[in-house]
C-alpha cells in the first residue's frame, strides 16, 4: 500500500489473508490459523520483502471511489489539507450560524482557534456528532456542567465563522432561555451537559398541543442509543423542566458502564421529579406509527421516553409491552403515545388477580416471562398463528428448554402486519379486562397479542383436542401431553406445528393454532448507517462492547462501542454471534484502538470522531477498511492500524465453519472527564 499520504482516491486499505487449497494427507479440512499468510495489497510482506503475488487469490477490487460514495457533508467541506499531514492540529473551521439572539447573551465567550490551514468539518445540522468535535476546549472537562441547583448548562450560541470562533454563553439566565426558546427557531437551542454529551430543546406543536422536546447528542458514544422525552406543557408554564438534564446524565453514566437502556426498557427513581413523587420513571420505546413530523429528532437509533407513575412502574419492569399498549389505548394513539404527561392518573393499581402472577415475579423483578424479539402472534378468524423467527432458534430452543414440563410461555413483540393489537385494562374494581386497539380505526382483520402461554394439562377423557382462549392481552393454547412432547420435538427440529382445537367429534368447527418459522433477516437497526461509506446496517446484529483497557492520548479516549455482524447465514439455526468469533472481535477491537492512539487529537479536531471499521473473512482473504463521515481514512492513518490488526489477524484462530463473516466496529473519540 505504497501509496501517497492523504490520497482520498486511493485504494482501499487492505490485508490479504490467503490460505492454502492443497489438503495434507490425513488433513481434510482447513486449519486458518497455521496455513494462512499475510501480504499487504502492493505485494510486500510484513518484513519488507517481496511476496509470491502469483499466489494471492483473485479478485476484481474497486476502487475507494467505487467502495465509498462522497458524502454530501464532507464534499461541501472543500477537505483542505495541511501540507504536512502527520502534524497535529488544534482548530476546526465550520460555517458561522447566524444568531438572532446573540444580543439576548451577557456573557457570551469567544473561542478562536489557532490555526486554519486544516480540514474543515462541516456540522449538518444540531444532531451532527461532529459538533463534539468543536467545544472540546471551549468547556471543562466536568462530568456534568449542569448546575440542579440555581442554574442550567452552558448554551452554543454559535460555532464555526471564517476564523473558526465558537460562541458559548457559560452560564445563560433563565430568563433569557426562556426568551430563545418562546421566539420562532428553525433550530433547537443546544446545551452542553458534559464535553460528550448536548441536549437539543425546542418548544414544538405536536398533535396541536405545546411541548417541550429534549434530545441527545452524544449519548451513542457510549453504546446507548440517543434519548427524545416529549414532555407535554403545563398551562402557562414559564419555568424550565430541567430534571430532564439530571436524567440524561443519569443515562449517560449508567451506559458508560455498560448499563445500557433498549427498546421497552425503563429507567425508574425514587425521588421526586418534575414535581412529583408520584412520577415512577420512564419507559423507552422505539417509534413505529406514531407521527414525527416536525421533530427535532436525534441520529438512528434513538428511543422515546414516556413518563410513567409510580403504580405503572412493575408493569414497566417485568412486562412492558402491556404498559406500552395501554397508554395508546387510553390516549386513543396506536401502539402507543410518544408524549409524556405530568400528574396524569395512574391507568394501573395494586397488581391484583392476574395471569401474570403465574408467569412473572410482579413484587422483587426476579423473573418474568421470557420474551422474544421478533416473534409475533397473529389472531384471525378461525386460526391463529405464531410466527417464531428463525434468527432466534437458539433462544426459543433455550426457554422451552428451562421451561416447566407442562408449561411453555413467551412473551410477542409488537407486530407492524397486524391492524389492531389486544390491550389488558384494569378497570376501578381492580379486575383485569380485555379490549382491542386499532391502527386504522378501521374493522379488525389481524389482531395481535402481547403473549403465548402452552399449558400441556389438558386431559385426554375431556373430548377436546385442544383449546384456544384469549387471556387478558395474550393467547391461552391448552394441550394434552402427546401433543405438548410433539410440539417440544417440533421446535427442537425447527419445524413447522398445527394444533386443531376443538372437540375430537366436531370437525367442521375447529379451530387451528399455527406455529410457523420465519425467515428473512432481523429488522434491526433500521436507520443505521456505516461511518465507513454509508452503507445500511439494517438487519445486521449487534453486540454492545464494554472494552476492558482504556486507550487514551491526550486527554482523549477511543472506544469500541458496537460489533455489527452478518452471519454465514441468515435463518441458520444460531445466528448469534459465535464464542471464537466474539473473542476475535475484542481481540480486534483492542488492536484497532491501540493503533488509532497516536492519531486521536488529529482525528478529532478535524470532525473524525465516530470512525467505523469493516472487517470481512472468508476462507480465502480478510480485508478491512476504515473511515469516517462516508470517507475512507487517508493513507498515513492506516500505517500504524497495519502494524495493529496485521499480527491479530494474523493470529485468529476462526472456525472455518463460522466463515464468510462480515464485522463491522464502531468507534467513538470522546474527552475523559474528570
Amino acid at each position: 500500500q505504497a501509496q501517497a499520504a492523504g490520497t482520498l482516491n486511493s485504494p482501499p486499505p487492505t490485508v490479504m489473508v490467503p490460505v492454502s487449497v492443497l489438503k495434507h494427507p490425513g488433513n481434510e479440512g482447513l486449519c486458518l490459523k497455521e496455513q494462512k499468510r499475510v501480504w499487504f495489497a502492493d505485494g510486500i510482506l510484513p518484513n519488507g520483502e517481496v511476496a509470491d503475488t502469483t499466489k494471492l487469490t483473485s479478485g476484481s477490487k474497486k476502487s475507494s471511489v467505487d467502495l465509498s460514495p462522497v458524502s454530501p457533508v464532507l464534499q461541501e467541506s472543500q477537505m483542505v489539507r495541511n501540507p504536512d499531514e502527520n502534524s497535529d492540529v488544534s482548530s476546526v473551521e465550520v460555517p458561522l450560524q447566524e444568531s438572532e439572539n446573540a444580543e439576548h447573551m451577557s456573557d457570551v465567550k469567544l473561542h478562536t482557534p489557532t490555526s486554519v490551514d486544516v480540514v474543515k468539518p462541516v456540522v449538518a445540522c444540531y444532531s451532527d456528532y461532529r459538533l463534539l468535535s468543536i467545544i472540546e476546549k471551549c468547556v471543562c472537562k466536568a462530568g456534568s456542567l449542569f448546575s440542579e441547583d440555581d442554574g442550567l448548562a452552558p448554551i452554543i450560541v454559535a460555532h464555526g465563522g471564517q476564523e473558526g470562533e465558537t460562541l458559548i454563553e457559560d452560564n445563560p439566565a433563565h430568563s433569557q432561555v426562556m426568551q430563545l426558546l418562546e421566539e420562532e427557531r428553525s433550530d433547537p437551542l443546544t446545551f452542553i451537559l458534559n464535553a460528550n454529551l448536548l441536549a437539543n430543546v425546542k418548544l414544538v406543536t405536536y398533535l396541536s398541543k405545546k411541548c417541550w422536546c429534549f434530545s441527545t447528542n452524544g449519548l451513542h458514544s457510549v453504546g446507548q442509543a440517543e434519548v427524545v422525552i416529549l414532555l407535554l406543557c403545563l398551562p402557562c408554564e414559564d419555568a424550565f423542566p430541567k430534571d430532564i438534564f439530571k436524567l440524561f446524565l443519569n443515562i449517560y453514566q449508567d451506559a458508560a458502564k455498560g448499563k445500557h437502556i433498549e427498546n421497552l426498557g425503563n429507567f425508574t427513581f425514587n425521588e421526586s421529579f418534575l414535581g412529583s413523587k408520584d412520577h415512577g420513571g420512564f419507559l423507552f420505546v422505539a417509534p413505529t406509527f406514531q407521527l414525527l413530523d416536525d421533530l427535532p429528532l436525534p441520529e438512528n437509533p434513538f428511543l422515546f421516553g414516556i413518563l410513567i407513575q409510580k403504580l405503572e412502574v412493575p408493569w414497566a419492569k417485568v412486562f412492558p409491552i402491556r404498559l406500552t399498549l395501554r397508554l395508546g389505548a387510553e390516549y386513543n394513539v396506536y401502539p402507543c403515545p410518544l408524549m409524556s404527561i405530568r400528574h396524569r392518573k395512574s391507568l394501573f393499581g395494586e397488581t391484583g388477580h392476574t395471569v401474570m402472577n403465574l408467569l412473572a415475579d410482579l413484587r422483587n423483578y426476579q423473573y418474568s416471562i421470557p420474551f422474544v424479539d421478533g416473534l409475533v402472534i397473529h389472531m384471525e378468524m378461525g386460526k391463529s398463528t405464531i410466527n417464531l423467527p428463525e434468527w432466534r432458534y437458539s433462544e426459543i430452543v433455550k426457554i422451552m428448554k428451562s421451561s416447566n414440563e407442562h408449561v411453555i410461555s413467551m412473551g410477542a413483540s409488537l407486530s407492524t402486519e397486524a391492524d389492531s393489537h389486544l390491550v389488558c385494562v384494569q378497570n376501578d374494581d381492580g379486575v383485569y379486562q380485555t379490549q382491542a386497539n386499532s391502527f386504522t380505526g378501521n374493522p379488525r382483520k389481524v389482531t395481535g397479542a402481547s403473549f403465548v402461554v402452552f399449558n400441556g394439562a389438558l386431559k385426554a377423557s375431556s373430548g377436546y383436542l385442544a383449546k384456544s382462549s384469549i387471556v387478558e392481552d395474550g393467547l391461552m393454547v391448552q394441550i394434552t401431553r402427546d401433543t405438548m412432547d410433539a410440539l417440544r420435538q417440533a421446535l427442537q427440529e425447527k419445524k413447522d406445528f398445527d394444533i386443531p382445537c376443538g372437540k375430537a367429534d366436531a370437525c367442521e368447527s375447529r379451530e387451528y393454532v399455527n406455529i410457523c418459522w420465519t425467515s428473512g433477516k432481523a429488522d434491526v437497526n433500521k436507520g443505521v448507517t456505516s461511518p465507513v461509506d454509508g452503507k445500511s446496517l439494517h438487519g445486521m446484529q449487534c453486540v454492545k462492547m464494554l472494552q476492558e483497557m482504556e486507550f487514551e492520548t491526550d486527554g482523549k479516549l477511543v472506544r469500541c462501542t458496537e460489533i455489527f455482524y452478518l452471519p454465514k447465514e441468515q435463518g441458520a439455526h444460531g445466528s448469534s454471534i459465535s464464542a471464537t468469533c466474539l473473542q476475535f472481535a475484542k481481540e480486534i477491537a483492542t488492536a484497532c484502538s491501540a493503533g488509532l492512539c497516536p492519531h486521536l487529537r488529529t482525528l478529532k479536531t478535524r470532525g473524525m470522531n465516530k470512525l467505523g471499521l469493516r472487517v470481512s473473512t472468508n476462507a480465502d482473504i480478510v480485508e478491512y477498511q476504515m473511515g469516517s463521515g462516508g470517507q475512507l481514512l487517508p493513507q498515513h492513518y492506516l500505517n500504524d492500524l497495519d502494524s495493529a490488526l496485521i499480527p491479530v489477524i494474523h493470529g485468529g484462530n476462526l472456525d472455518t465453519s463460522s466463515l464468510p463473516l462480515e464485522m463491522e466496529f464502531v468507534f467513538f473519540i470522546i474527552e475523559n472527564l474528570i
